[in-house]
């Protein structure tokens, strides 16, 4: 973990409160720590650093829940591997998601950005390039160390199957021109932001509303960390709606009765624009529509996912 995320954590465990924590570093290369100790004062936990990976969740030792086990499965992170960088593979007829989410970043106040359920990053390095300092976080412990171990490799190497048994291998190498010194990668919980409010210039909430136990709670998240004055979102959700992840009296869009009724992206519009001033300061939508992108399984068989997205300022 880089030592310039320090003065933004803070301790997950205690919010709505907002305590810093403390670190202890064991082990540390050019303001890289490798491993360490991040404390609360005020509530005693302690978030451990482990080959350079921050653990910043309120219970940093208890392994995944749920659905969370199948985003630690080798063979997924290689899917979200090709579906991330695929045009950089060379990959044809792989679609211009990719460039057209880095179109969409604006870097209003391009001091700190932040990207929610990076996966393995892509978003977070195009994040990069505008602004000082970029941090992705997810729960899957598999996305964020190969997002790491990209970033200060700057190459790797990965595999799908072909047809069975048979394998195709591919070679990621990041572009002279994206940065990776200024990009950070952390285990966090999109629903407990282990960062201070008014922090982020820049943030992004990409695929992952529908996916979590609270999406309310996530907006809300979002929107405490994101900078009061001159800041932009990037948000986009399939809104493919699930009791597995959150229940039905929770969803954001998806039913006919209660407050969120009807379709996901009116919902999350009228949130961002005032609605019941749960989110404050308020947000302008500049820009919506919808962005389809792949990920693949084998060479014959792709899923196609259709995400609707947003872009508000304030």
């Amino acid at each position: 973990m880089k030592r310039i995320l320090l003065p933004h954590i803070i301790c997950p465990a205690c919010l709505p409160k907002e305590h810093q924590l403390s670190l202890s570093a064991h082990c540390e290369e050019d303001g890289d720590i490798i491993t360490g100790t991040l404390s609360c004062k005020k509530c005693n936990r302690r978030f451990p650093i482990r080959d350079g990976i921050a653990h910043l969740i309120p219970d940093p030792d208890n392994g995944p829940s749920g659905g969370q086990w199948r985003y630690e499965e080798a063979e997924m992170t290689d899917r979200y591997l090709w579906s991330h960088y695929g045009d950089l593979l060379g990959v044809a007829d792989f679609g211009v998601a990719n460039s057209q989410w880095a179109e969409f970043l604006c870097a209003l106040n391009p001091a700190v950005s932040f990207d929610a359920g990076c996966s393995v990053g892509r978003l977070t390095f195009e994040m990069a390039a505008r602004s000082s300092l970029a941090v992705g976080c997810d729960l899957s412990h598999g996305f964020i160390k190969t997002a790491r171990r990209l970033a200060r490799e700057r190459q790797l190497k990965f595999s799908l199957p072909l047809e069975g048994n048979l394998r195709e291998s591919f070679c990621i190498e990041l572009p002279d021109t994206w940065r990776s010194d200024n990009v950070e990668f952390v285990i966090a919980d999109a629903l407990r932001v282990p960062f201070a409010g008014d922090t982020f210039g820049q943030i992004a909430s990409m695929n992952l509303l529908d996916r979590v136990s609270y999406p309310l709670a996530h907006l809300f998240e979002m929107n405490r960390v994101a900078s009061n004055q001159r800041a932009s979102f990037l948000f986009a959700d399939p809104f493919s709606w699930s009791t597995s992840a959150a229940p039905e009296e929770l969803w954001l869009g998806g039913t006919i009765n209660g407050p969120y009724k009807g379709r996901g992206l009116d919902n999350v519009r009228s949130l961002l624009e005032g609605k019941c001033k749960i989110l404050t300061p308020q947000w302008s939508i500049s820009l919506s529509g919808v962005i389809p992108w792949k990920i693949r399984t084998h060479c014959n068989h792709y899923e196609v996912i259709r995400s609707e997205y947003l872009i508000a300022m304030r």
